[in-house]
């Protein structure tokens, strides 16, 4: 179950998981919601060790987990077999629990035993923008995700902005026979479209930007003129 195994560094991919709904758990039951956090804990490392991967520590509220691999197969594999490891567990009554999972590639610093940078945070907005019982992951994940088991594909959600990311992203679904695949958009920012991103701000000025390239090629000085606001500079 990957215990004493070395934490990886350089490019790695981090898989976090969520219990979706847990305070409104910890509110109103708590006797069942604390065996039913621990459990899903417990599911998670189990399956993480297996594959390959690190439970480096539960992050957030208690009811998140915080893996790490060093190759991003196994963390696919792992996030796939842990939303079926969570369907199969025999729930009791009122504590069956939902999980949305995200995996995300990329360097981070490795300090104490724990990670941190940009690409752990964010893992973490990717998690949040997922719904109970999704896998999502990174266009970097999906670019390395080759040789999968047959079972295990990939589903283009499109560019999306993840709160306090300035680069939209471009998301993928992990789908498997066993899992749901129907959800709900993502809960992101927006720019759910297949175009790539915008260059610059000049937004639908391209034969304007045409015609002051040919009047520089023509003249050693060209002046814009306009009223404020109108996007001369």
């Amino acid at each position: 179950m990957g215990v004493g195994r070395p934490l990886p560094t350089g490019v790695v991919t981090f898989l976090m998981t969520d219990v979706e709904g847990s305070t409104r758990m910890w509110e109103e039951r708590p006797d069942v919601a604390g065996p039913a956090v621990a459990r899903h804990e417990e599911l998670i490392s189990a399956v993480t060790g297996d594959s390959g991967g690190v439970l480096v520590k539960s992050k957030g509220e208690g009811d998140s987990t915080f893996s790490v691999f060093a190759d991003a197969r196994d963390a696919a594999r792992a996030a796939v077999e842990s939303q079926r490891a969570l369907q199969r567990e025999p729930w009791p009554p009122d504590g069956e629990i939902r999980v949305r999972t995200a995996i995300y590639t990329g360097e981070a610093e490795l300090r104490a035993g724990d990670y941190y940078g940009a690409v752990p945070n964010r893992c973490a907005r990717l998690r949040t923008a997922a719904h109970a019982g999704q896998v999502v992951c990174s266009e970097a994940t999906a670019e390395t995700l080759t040789g999968l088991p047959p079972e295990i594909s990939l589903r283009d959600l499109g560019l999306h902005r993840l709160r306090d990311v300035a680069r939209a992203e471009r998301v993928f679904q992990l789908d498997h026979p066993d899992l749901r695949v129907d959800f709900p958009p993502l809960r992101t920012l927006g720019v759910r479209h297949n175009l790539p991103a915008e260059r610059t701000n000049f937004v639908g000025r391209d034969p304007d930007l045409t015609a002051i390239g040919r009047h520089l090629e023509a003249h050693r000085l060209v002046t814009l003129t306009g009223v404020g606001g109108c996007g001369k500079k």
